[in-house]
Formats: structure tokens, sequence, C-alpha cells
């Protein structure tokens, strides 16, 4: 096996982030798979979705991983890098392709949408704790991971219950359920699911994976199945997302413990329903580690999903930090009024005349009217 990882020991980053990375191709057009003429290359990977984003908002972040040495891999390690994110520590695999996958540009939530993966036997779904620089995945602040990985095999699983058992010292371990029945060869997902989640230190689940894999309908279920966690947050897709937390997340903060935090969603104007999950968690993270208070981390889920939503693609840029914290930092009125479109993030208002109501003056420069 090849490593191109570094020899000398790993500096200390704000976020690792582990996780298979593939080549996603999208669509020129609507239509079926069948029908699409041409696609545009991508990339695509839950844990460096979210890593990229972490990188572009001016945190440094690490994604550690396997991928063929074919050009996939290359372009993968470069466009990944290309965010600012450390890939020295991604091993190429001379023997195991890079996952490739096509979709189609209808909302996955429709019964139109295809994606067609070719992920089976892929470098990735080789990592052991074996072979992975264990060192390197704990030398950070936080460390990212999500259910995807460990259905990716039994080796991938293996690593996975070794990064969420209990260590003196390690990271901060956040776990994006991220439940995907297909991936799974037998039904014990969420089992397994369940039992990663317990481990962790922050856990995000969408309340739509918590019916399906658990049975679970309401996001107080959720939190006690999940007692360990210092944060659980569900999130209610279009309705917004509740923050169980508990101070035991080792990280500065202002909250107090053991209490549920709602955050209403925002109004988004729709572009494409994909990257959304990944942005939210980087939106949350990155608030996490500034140590702003639970209402502040979702406020800051919410806008960073909502400059995914508002692209063609998986990834957008986060709005600048001074302008994601005048948003988080409205008042509940101002916050309910805001309406983002395509292009929000990179729309300066600094200049526009207003009525002197300071940030709820500004909030309404933000908004989208039909």
């Amino acid at each position: 096996m090849i490593a191109t990882g570094p020899c000398n020991a790993p500096g200390v980053v704000d976020v690792v982030a582990l996780g298979e990375s593939m080549v996603a191709f999208l669509p020129s057009r609507p239509g079926r798979l069948a029908d699409v003429p041409s696609f545009d290359r991508g990339i695509g990977g839950a844990e460096s979705n979210t890593a990229c984003v972490l990188a572009a908002a001016g945190h440094s972040a690490r994604w550690v991983s396997r991928v063929g040495a074919d050009g996939f891999g290359d372009h993968l390690l470069e466009a990944i890098g290309g965010y600012g994110v450390d890939v020295s520590y991604v091993r190429r695999d001379p023997d195991r392709p890079t996952g490739v996958y096509f979709r189609t540009a209808g909302d996955r939530a429709s019964d139109a949408h295809e994606v067609a993966y070719y992920r089976a036997g892929s470098a990735a779904s080789a990592m052991t704790a074996a072979d992975v620089d264990l060192e390197a995945v704990r030398a950070g602040r936080v460390l990212h991971l999500s259910g995807i990985t460990a259905a990716l095999s039994p080796g991938c699983l293996d690593l996975m219950r070794e990064l969420t058992a209990p260590r003196p010292g390690r990271p901060l371990v956040s776990f994006d359920v991220n439940h995907r029945p297909g991936l799974w060869r037998d039904a014990r997902g969420p089992e397994v699911l369940l039992e990663l989640a317990r481990g962790a230190d922050l856990v995000f689940v969408g309340d739509d994976e918590a019916r399906e894999a658990w049975g679970l309908h309401d996001a107080r279920a959720v939190r006690e199945a999940l007692p360990e966690p210092g944060i659980v947050v569900v999130k209610q897709g279009k309705g917004g997302a509740v923050a169980f937390a508990k101070d035991t997340d080792g990280l500065p903060r202002e909250d107090t413990g053991g209490t549920a935090t709602f955050v209403p969603a925002l109004d988004v104007d729709v572009v494409a329903a994909v990257g959304a999950g990944d942005a939210f968690a980087a939106g949350f993270l990155s608030a996490t580690l500034r140590g702003l208070p639970v209402r502040d981390r979702l406020r800051h889920g919410h806008l960073v999903a909502a400059a995914a939503l508002t692209v063609p693609g998986d990834l957008a840029a986060p709005p600048a930090r001074d302008r994601i914290d005048r948003l988080a930092a409205l008042d509940d009125t101002a916050w309910g009024r805001l309406r983002l479109g395509p292009g929000w993030t990179q729309t300066d208002t600094a200049d526009a005349p207003g009525d002197g109501n300071g940030d709820a003056d500004r909030a309404e420069e933000e908004v989208r009217t039909p």
C-alpha cells in the first residue's frame, strides 16, 4: 500500500473529518439518467463537504481517507485541497478505485430522483484502524464522522468503533447519523448507528432518519435514546432544529446544561436540495469551535445550510464571518423575516440605505420577494 502522508507528527487542527469522498457527476439538464446527455464533474462526500465549508469559513481542517491511485483520486485531492483542507494524510490505493456516482437534477425527496453509485470495493471501503494514521485523525479539537463510513465495510465499522470508544484526551467527537439504508448489507444498520451515536459527544440526526431507523417520532424521544452525548441536534427540515445540550462537551460555551433550544429554519428560495445537512453541521461546528451559545450555533447551521440550498451543487462558500455573526444576532422577529435566495452570500449591503433600525433594517436587505 502506498501512503502519501508525511512522516512528521501531525499538527493540531480545528477539525479532522474522516470518511469517503467520491467524484460526483452532475447532470447538464433535468431528466432521467437514461436521457441526460452529459454531466459536469464535482465532488461529493459528507465528511469532506463539512471540512471544505469549515476551511472556507476560516478554520483549519484536515480530511483523512483513502482514494485510488487514479485520475479521480487526483481530482479529489486537488479539489478538496483547493478549499484549504489538509489532504496530506489521505492514502493512495493502487489496487482499488476511487468511488464515483451519478445523480439526476431533481430534488432527492421526489420519486423521480435517481442516484447511481459505483463505490463497491472502493479504496475508501478498505480503511481500517490498522492502516489509518490515528494520531493524525485525533489531532483536532473536533473529529467529525458520519454513519456512512460504518456501512462501507467491516473494517470501516471497526475503525468507527475505535474512534467513538471512550479514551482519555480524545477530541470532541461529532457524529452525523446519515442513515443510508441502501448501503447496509444487513438489517443491523440502525442498531449500529445508535451504538456509534451513543459514543459521540455531539450528534446530528434528522427527524426523518430517527423515525426510519429507530422508530422515534419526536425530538425528545431521540434525546432519551441518546442520553450520553453532550449535545444532540435533531433537524426538522423546513421546521427548524432543536438542540438538547448539557455542559459536557469540553469547549467554551455560555449555555446551561440539559436544556432544549429550538431555532426555526429560514425561508429559502431553494435551487438544489443537496449538501444542506453537511453545511448545517459545518455551521454548527464553526460556532461550537468559537464558543458561541447553542442558539447561535443552530442559527449558524441554518445560515450555512441556506448557502448550500441556494446553489446548484453540494458545496457553497459560507457567508463572511462578520455577516453571519450579524445575521445570527438578529432578534427573533428579524430572524423570522429573513428570506434568502440565490446570490445572497455575495450581496454587499454595507452601504445600502436604511431606516436606522440597525440589524433589523439590514435584515430586510436580505429578503428576496416573490
